[in-house]
């Protein structure tokens, strides 16, 4: 029963942070120690305020209300 339960539970946590795209910095993270290893990696700030301008940049890279 216990887990099952620990499934579900860890399947809606999956859920979750894919629908609200939570886990993109896990995603680009893990790309960039696979294609360029040498590289600096990110702080989540940074990769916040690098998808943000990103976004502000060109509105077709997400949903902009304004």
């Amino acid at each position: 029963m216990r887990s099952a339960l620990h499934r579900a539970i860890n399947g809606i946590r999956w859920y979750v942070r894919e629908l609200t795209d939570e886990s993109s910095y896990d995603r680009h993270i893990a790309h960039i120690r696979e294609d360029h290893p040498a590289a600096l990696l990110p702080t989540r700030r940074e990769f916040e305020r690098m998808r943000t301008d990103r976004r502000d940049k060109d509105p077709r890279q997400g949903f902009r209300c304004c």
